[in-house]
């Protein structure tokens, strides 16, 4: 009987003004010994819905983060909208977990700030995809209510 190999995946664009998927990936591999992690590349954020769903039904990955982002123009925020439902209906279809992560152009205005915000979205994301597809459903359970946030520091609980 052949063993089957475990497998995530990593889709990203080059529209990305930074590489966030180089820091998901070294998060993966760190977290996921034994897990082979596929990295998709695609054009743009409304390439990302199908090319997480390719993963799942071609490679079979338990979970796939994608790492997009958007510009600062209206047609971009439309682009994202679009992405945003298309990957919402890729999760539904497949079953697999699929962890969205976007960095908006317009949130930091400094490049070097928003290069911080974009790696550390990315890597501590990279650790969601990680537990959730180890330790299932209720693996972020214990972190509820925490004020975790991903790209920002953590504001705590109220």
């Amino acid at each position: 009987m052949r063993r089957v190999e475990k497998c995530v995946g990593v889709v990203d664009t080059t529209f990305a003004r930074i590489d966030m998927a180089g820091p998901a990936i070294e998060e993966l591999q760190r977290l996921l010994p034994g897990y082979r992690i596929i990295r998709y590349t695609v054009p743009g954020i409304k390439d990302l819905p199908g090319a997480a769903k390719r993963l799942v039904d071609q490679h079979r990955c338990e979970g796939i983060i994608t790492l997009g982002w958007v510009g600062r123009r209206e047609a971009d925020k439309y682009s994202y909208l679009a992405m945003s439902i298309g990957l919402i209906m890729a999760e539904l279809l497949t079953g697999s977990v699929l962890i969205d992560v976007t960095v908006h152009e317009d949130e930091a205005d400094d490049p070097e700030e928003l290069r911080r915000i974009a790696l550390d979205r990315a890597r501590k994301h990279a650790r969601n995809l990680a537990l959730m597809v180890k330790e299932g459903p209720t693996a972020l359970s214990r972190h509820a209510g925490r004020g975790l946030r991903q790209g920002y520091p953590d504001v705590g609980p109220l």
